[in-house]
């Protein structure tokens, strides 16, 4: 080893006995550019759990900028020190605090061409960035030079976990939600959850990917760990029961409780609605083809008498809030085994009047209340999500992976109008006039402030 590759000062290298002993090295010098031409880019990936590959502990863990694996510990004794002598690995970088290091001798890298791998670990966010997000679209570009539009990146399929990945993408584009998230001060303070999803969804908008597409790994293995296995990768699940579990997961882990306005996920969501039990009418609603959106709406008008759990109730709005969530009921739990509703739903994107359905003595209906379509989700399909695995041959432990993912996200770029079409790792530009043509399941309708815009129709 040349002396410029040394350590400044002729005193031994720090020797942590123990991999969780890295602050005995804390006041060792700054040295810029050692071996840092070995480090490989190509190799570095980010999203997968924080786990020592020798020891698969998820303490201290440092990331080798050679090769890409994980480690544990820089001290003498810890995998980390080891691989650096037997591999010849020298720069590595610990993922907590994007401190980087050189090892064996243990000396730390402050290198500004490093900041691209820091960000990539951690993408930085401030006020102002998170401002102009909606505003002029930028294109990101990867390491290949291929551009790609922040935001509307690709998540890979873990097992059967479409369902997982279109409803991310679509609260990863409801602006509140998507900003409590990016500007989130102590994430690692916070609830496992709440950390994971603020790290994807960081990443999914971050300018400077080092692939156009992101592993939701992590957040996948903690929500099959905090839903006890309610939500798993075995089968696919119900997106519209992901949803309502992540929204209420989130809101706790936010400090919410149950008073109005007490996390950004109130904010954005909660109404208020006015249920009215009567006795059930003998007469029974019958499926047709096409159906409007509007005319599903009338369920909630206050005098519509709407069947459920054998009771007849009457619906009505008292408020409503800045975001609403349609769901669209396409499998019955009392239908046969893979029973679908096809019916068609048809509805424009623009201007729907959901403040027709409220009292006529409600302070929101002096204002104008239409709502404009900023998500999508379809399933595509004939089997209902949670049959599929029912359907596997007995003993079976797991359902076979589907050829094609059953749930598709088409998402509108707030800056452009466009709508894309996002399936997994697959995204495409898409046209507003098929959305209707597809098996909507679940929809975000964004209230208008005033100002409308027709494009992308």
């Amino acid at each position: 080893m040349t002396p410029a590759k040394r350590r400044r000062d002729d005193s031994p290298p720090a020797s942590p006995s123990n991999a969780d002993s890295d602050t005995e090295a804390a006041a060792a010098p700054h040295v810029d550019g050692a071996y840092l031409d070995t480090v490989n880019r190509a190799c570095l990936d980010f999203d997968f759990e924080q786990l020592c590959s020798v020891s698969l502990s998820n303490n201290n863990v440092y990331a080798c900028l050679v090769c890409g694996r994980y480690y544990q510990g820089r001290g003498k004794q810890t995998h980390a020190y080891f691989h650096s002598i037997n591999d010849d690995h020298h720069v590595f970088i610990n993922l907590r605090t994007c401190n980087a290091y050189v090892l064996p001798d243990n000396y730390e890298v402050a290198d500004r061409s490093l900041n691209d791998i820091k960000d990539a670990i951690r993408p930085p966010y401030s006020p102002q960035l998170v401002a102009q997000l909606d505003g002029r679209p930028e294109p990101g570009y990867d390491l290949r030079g291929r551009p790609y539009l922040p935001g509307f990146v690709g998540l890979n399929r873990i097992k059967n976990s479409s369902y997982m990945n279109a409803v991310v993408q679509m609260l990863a584009h409801v602006p509140p939600i998507r900003d409590a998230l990016l500007l989130l001060p102590d994430l690692d303070s916070r609830p496992v959850l709440l950390q994971r999803m603020a790290c994807l969804v960081r990443k999914m908008w971050h300018s400077r990917l080092f692939k156009a597409h992101v592993s939701p790994h992590e957040l996948a293995q903690e929500v099959v760990g905090r839903s006890k296995r309610r939500f798993g990768l075995d089968a696919e699940g119900d997106a519209f029961d992901f949803l309502i579990w992540l929204l209420n997961a989130l809101h706790m882990d936010l400090g919410g409780t149950r008073k109005k306005g007490s996390s950004v996920i109130y904010t954005a969501f909660q109404g208020q609605i006015c249920a009215t039990t009567q006795p059930p009418e003998t007469d029974a609603k019958t499926d047709i083809p096409q159906v409007a959106l509007t005319t599903l709406l009338q369920r909630y008008n206050g005098s519509t008498v709407v069947e459920s759990q054998g009771k007849a109730r009457r619906y009505q709005p008292l408020r409503l809030p800045r975001y609403i969530i349609c769901h669209i009921r396409r499998f019955s739990k009392g239908g046969l085994l893979g029973e679908k509703n096809p019916t068609v739903v048809n509805f424009p994107i623009h201007n729907v009047c959901f403040g027709d359905l409220l009292p006529h003595d409600a302070p929101q209906k002096q204002g104008n209340m239409t709502y404009d379509l900023i998500a999508n989700i379809c399933h595509v399909g004939e089997q209902t999500p949670a049959s599929a695995a029912k359907q596997d041959a007995p003993g079976a432990s797991a359902a076979p992976l589907a050829a094609e993912s059953p749930f598709v996200a088409y998402i509108r770029c707030a800056s452009s109008g466009k709508w894309y079409m996002l399936r997994d790792l697959q995204v495409e530009p898409a046209m507003p006039q098929m959305l209707s043509l597809s098996d909507s399941y679940i929809q975000v309708w964004q209230r208008n402030d005033g100002t409308q815009s027709d494009v992308g129709m």
